[in-house]
């Protein structure tokens, strides 16, 4: 009883590693040449302890006949090995060593059955002999659409070419969209009074020239004023024009000066300078009078294209259509026979 005592005592007392134990198994225990099996180690014990797995690696023999394809730890306390042979047997594995806390420690052997591919010997010749590598033939019938194919790319390219350059060359026709600014009837002939003004035509020997420069500038004022062509009447023809919607006092005003202006040019009449400044006041007064202020003053004027610059237009809206045309299919065809050619090579 005393015995036993110290020995439990002497066993709890001695390192938790001194009983660690190392299992391995493999499975599949059985295999066909060519396949693999899986030797799993395991220490049971501390995980915590020192292990010092077996060194092996890839494509070394673990014994004649049977080859480590990997080597792998998935868990700190467990070692994995993947074998493989290519040789019909039975063979013995070794135990493998195993330190744990500096402490060796070995498995239990194992074994791994290797077994051949069974082959009818009785009918040899319908077994087809090895062949050697071999190039694949060129069939024409496989290239020949492809090489159809790219010669009609070559020409759509060189037509896109040709119709760019001919894009390029001709110089395109912009219609720009003008906005004028005009300036009002009544602000024009109020312009030309003043040059008048400037000029000292009133005061000039040259009675004529002062007399045609302001009845023509009247005229101007009247036909764009009321729209009907002034400058091709006579100066009675105008006041009946404008007997019905003008101011009786500025059309008796008005025709007086178109009367002394008519003695002056046509009878070689002579008048005075107040008479001469007095006629001036009237065309004011008139122009005043009748004068529209609330128009528009500007005109958005779109330019009218010959006929030959619409058909150089159109030729290009053509061009232009045509070439995208082109650029599309030929990039189609490029993408189609890059593929197939990648088909064919592979």
């Amino acid at each position: 009883m005393v015995k036993g005592l110290l020995l439990l005592c002497l066993f709890a007392f001695l390192p938790f590693t001194l009983l660690a134990q190392v299992k391995a198994t493999i499975e599949p225990i059985e295999i066909m040449i060519g396949q693999q099996a899986r030797v799993t180690l395991t220490v049971d014990g501390d995980a915590s302890a020192d292990i010092e797995w077996p060194t092996l690696s890839a494509r070394q023999q673990i014994v004649d006949g049977v080859e480590i394809v990997s080597v792998s730890h998935p868990e700190t306390n467990t070692m994995q090995i993947v074998l493989t042979s290519f040789d019909g047997n039975l063979y013995h594995l070794p135990p493998l060593k195993v330190k744990v806390g500096g402490k060796e420690t070995q498995t239990a052997d194992l074994a791994l059955k290797v077994n051949e591919v069974e082959v009818d010997t009785t009918q040899l010749d319908k077994m087809c002999p090895p062949k050697d590598v071999q190039d694949n033939p060129f069939l024409w019938s496989e290239w020949s659409p492809l090489f159809g194919m790219s010669v009609l790319l070559l020409l759509l390219v060189a037509v896109g070419v040709y119709l760019l350059s001919r894009l390029l060359a001709g110089k395109p026709v912009i219609a720009h969209i003008k906005i004028v600014r005009r300036l009002l009837p009544h602000q024009k002939a109020m312009q030309q009074i003043e040059q008048i003004k400037a000029d000292k035509m009133v005061a000039s020997e040259n009675q004529k020239e002062y007399y045609t420069k302001l009845t023509d500038t009247l005229r101007r004022y009247i036909e764009e004023r009321y729209g009907f062509s002034a400058m091709e009447m006579t100066s009675s023809q105008i006041i009946e024009r404008l007997t019905a919607s003008g101011d009786q006092k500025s059309l008796d005003e008005l025709r007086q000066l178109f009367n002394t202006a008519d003695l002056v040019k046509f009878a070689k009449y002579s008048t005075l300078i107040n008479e001469n400044d007095a006629n001036l006041v009237n065309a004011i007064d008139f122009i005043n009078q009748t004068k529209l202020e609330n128009v528009p003053t500007e005109e958005v004027q779109k330019p009218q294209l010959s006929a030959e610059d619409q058909r150089s237009q159109k030729e290009r809206k053509v061009l232009k259509t045509v070439l995208w045309t082109i650029s599309i299919v030929s990039l189609a065809m490029i993408a189609y026979i890059v593929y197939e050619m990648w088909q064919l090579l592979m």
